[in-house]
């Protein structure tokens, strides 16, 4: 008996994300969820580039699950799987310009122009507390 590889991906990944969706994130699968969810939000946008790595389970998705016990939150929130939902995640990156492709990332929106972003460098070398912080003073600067 054998599975694919597709399947074998899709089976392995399912967890990562559930760490976003389960906290009332939701996914952006296809290039046409992002073009109807991104371009008209009115209000702030969080949108999570999700990915396999370790700083996206060590780091980037603690520290988002974090952020949102604050008391100002965005209005809408998003994710995107890197490597996983392509169409979808290189519809989204269209909005995060003039930043390079990153993931994980983490961008904030407001009305639909990016106002924060937090890349993947920014990530990697510190904690899900110090990404927490870095997000609750974004949301103090643009949610309220």
């Amino acid at each position: 008996m054998s599975m694919s590889f597709e399947r074998y991906m899709l089976d392995m990944v399912q967890p990562m994300r559930d760490d976003l969706t389960r906290i009332g994130i939701t996914e952006l699968r296809t290039p046409e969820e992002v073009e109807q969810a991104l371009p008209d939000s009115k209000g702030t946008t969080l949108v999570v580039i999700n990915s396999v790595c370790g700083c996206a389970a060590g780091q980037a998705r603690p520290g988002v699950a974090e952020a949102l016990l604050h008391d100002a939150l965005p209005d809408h929130l998003y994710t995107v799987f890197a490597g996983q939902d392509k169409e979808a995640t290189a519809k989204a990156r269209e909005y995060f310009a003039p930043y390079p492709p990153s993931s994980p990332s983490i961008a904030l929106l407001k009305d639909g122009e990016l106002v924060h972003f937090i890349e993947r460098h920014q990530i990697e070398n510190r904690s899900a507390d110090d990404i927490a912080a870095d997000l609750t003073d974004a949301f103090d600067r643009f949610c309220r």
